[in-house]
This record gives C-alpha cells, structure tokens and sequence, in this order.
C-alpha cells in the first residue's frame, strides 16, 4: 500500500479504494484505541504502519474516529458515512491528563487560527512541548488534578 505525506514529517495518508486515513504525529499521544480495538491495522511498531487491507473500512472508521487526539482521520471514499460530529463539544477531563473536546472547536492563538478539529487532546498539565496539545508530559511529571476544594 502506497503511503503517502502531505509535509514532510507531519502528516501521512494511506488510502485505498475505500478510505482515507491521515496520521498527525504531532498530535498522537499513543493512547492505544486504534491498536488496542484493530490490531491487525494499525500495528505501531511496523512500517508502514497502517494496513487497510485488513479490516473493513466501517471498522476502521469506527476506530479512527475512537482515537481522542484527532491525531487519526478518515475520508469515506466508498460513499460510506463520514465522521459524525455533535451538534455541542462534549469536554472530558482526564483526572491525570488532558483535556479531551470532540466536537467542532476553534483554537486560536493571539487571533490566529491554529485548527478547527472535530477531537482533540489540550495540555492541562502546563508542560507539553507541543501546547496547546498534549504531548503526554503528564505522564513524566506525574500530573493529577487536586481534589475538589484544595488548590
């Protein structure tokens, strides 16, 4: 399977005749849904990486769109149903983590538009390398919220 990069070194597409997947390294914080429900497509510690020959494309759909980062996308090529996205963000807090919002969302720095993801994880930490995104330096520091009512 052919994979292709929109820029190098920050986004990969693999496609076939019936679907797109695009892969943001960037933004992957290698939370597992993709490997731990598909494991037959998407093996992490092969190259490449993403093999859509091996489960149907509304399986894959399914999981790509589990993956909380945005990190994973999908285009139905096949006519198939495209990502379905809340009317409303939907916000998750991670007690030692970040901060999950799937939904349309605008994230903006100084009045420049950085993104418009329909999943994305932010930093709650305060120490990713990569912010406003999380880059899993929670886990290093040990970050967790302090319970309700002390600071």
């Amino acid at each position: 399977m052919a994979q292709a990069r929109k820029q190098p070194g920050v986004e990969r597409i693999y496609r076939d005749d019936r679907i797109e997947v695009t892969w943001e390294p960037a933004l992957c914080i290698h939370y597992g849904a993709c490997y731990g429900q598909l494991p037959q497509v998407f093996r992490p510690r092969e190259r490449p990486w993403v093999r859509l020959e091996e489960a149907e494309a509304d399986e894959i759909a399914r999981v790509v769109q589990d993956c909380p980062t945005g990190a994973l996308g999908f285009t139905r090529l096949d006519g198939g149903p495209q990502e379905e996205v809340p009317d409303e963000p939907v916000i998750e807090l991670d007690p030692e983590g970040p901060m999950y919002i799937r939904g349309r969302v605008r994230i903006q720095r100084e009045g420049e538009l950085l993104r418009e993801p329909t999943r994305v994880a932010l930093c709650r930490c305060g120490q990713s390398k990569n912010k406003p995104y999380c880059d899993s330096t929670h886990l290093k520091i040990g970050f967790r919220d302090a319970p309700e009512g002390e600071a």
